[in-house]
């Protein structure tokens, strides 16, 4: 195992903004404490969450008192270069995967991430370190919304909107796991084909099908249950679809609000990480061989043009690449 530098380069913020902000620097390598692992990354995600940490949001939410330079990044995937005292459960030079949210020794767009072990998980087999990189953050919010929140059964109906991107594609394969009649509404003619291979059983492009007519001739009484990650008009239209006693969920932050009728259980929620949801998901990833869909994967400094993707029309995930494949 190498020696560890005592710096690193990162995509750092100096202060708070737009995507122009981010940029490369040399850093000081994050401390790992007698519970922390360090992960020299290969790839770091690119969550639409990440805009609104760049631009200062959670900052101001939460009444954080945020340090510069500023590292973003809350999920990635690597190698264990060094580890504290008090960890067990994963060894030097394991490839592993985590998230980590908000983390307060530093993000995953950078060389080296500073991670509590209770949030690192080996990489199973059957997922590249590319997948498992993106696949935390969406995974935990697709799995929260309808394991949770909805408390999905076998055999239900599940509308699943957004279907093909990040947080929805995952959806749609817990969905089919946890044994449910998965209908999806995806984003364009691609958005369509890729969650077509996904195994739904029905699927509709939202920019220009039919939704009502198809998702009423697949439930004619209406749906269970429906998870939402994208808002608009075609989100309320498809509100309608939904049983006198169905329950929806959503993650928080998506806009405008859902407009929905009286008779219908509407729950927002938040999809950040903890052991156990963490633990769940692996479990799925490794039974059920989940997969993640890599859209957009950009050099760590063209992180910039990473976030200038978020806005636009992608399927799955963005992710950054941080050092060369071994």
């Amino acid at each position: 195992m190498k020696k560890v530098p005592d710096k690193m380069k990162a995509v750092v913020l100096n202060r708070f903004g737009g995507p122009e902000e981010l940029r490369l620097q040399e850093v000081d390598m994050p401390k790992i404490g007698s519970e922390d692992v360090l992960i020299r990354l290969a790839y770091a995600g690119v969550g639409e969450w990440d805009a609104f940490e760049r631009q200062g949001g959670y900052a101001e939410m939460l009444g954080m008192n945020p340090q510069f330079p500023y590292i973003l990044g809350s999920e990635g995937s690597g190698t264990v270069v060094a580890r504290g005292e008090k960890v067990s459960n994963v060894d030097l030079g394991d490839m592993v995967y985590a998230p980590g949210f908000l983390n307060p020794k530093g993000g995953f767009y950078a060389e080296y991430a500073a991670v509590e072990s209770q949030y690192v998980s080996r990489i199973p087999e059957g997922l590249t370190r590319q997948e498992a990189a993106v696949i935390s953050g969406v995974g935990i919010t697709a799995l929260r919304g309808l394991e949770d929140i909805l408390q999905l059964q076998q055999a239900e109906s599940v509308m699943i909107f957004g279907a093909s991107g990040g947080v929805g594609h995952m959806a749609v394969q817990l969905a089919k796991s946890l044994g449910a009649r998965v209908f999806a509404i995806a984003s364009g003619e691609d958005g369509v084909a890729m969650v077509k291979k996904l195994g739904c059983d029905a699927v509709v492009n939202g920019k220009g099908g039919d939704i009502i007519s198809m998702a009423m001739k697949f439930a004619p009484d209406g749906f269970d249950a429906a998870l939402f990650t994208a808002a608009g008009e075609a989100a309320n239209h498809a509100l309608g679809c939904i049983r006198a006693g169905g329950r929806v969920a959503y993650p928080y932050g998506i806009r405008p609000e859902l407009r929905i009728s009286s008779g219908i259980k509407l729950e927002g929620y938040n999809g950040e990480p903890d052991p156990e949801i963490i633990g769940r998901l692996h479990r799925y990833i490794t039974r059920d061989r989940l997969s993640v869909h890599v859209s957009h994967l950009f050099a760590l400094e063209d992180a910039s043009k990473a976030h200038a993707t978020i806005n636009s029309h992608y399927l799955g995930k963005i992710c950054l690449k941080l050092t060369v494949a071994e």
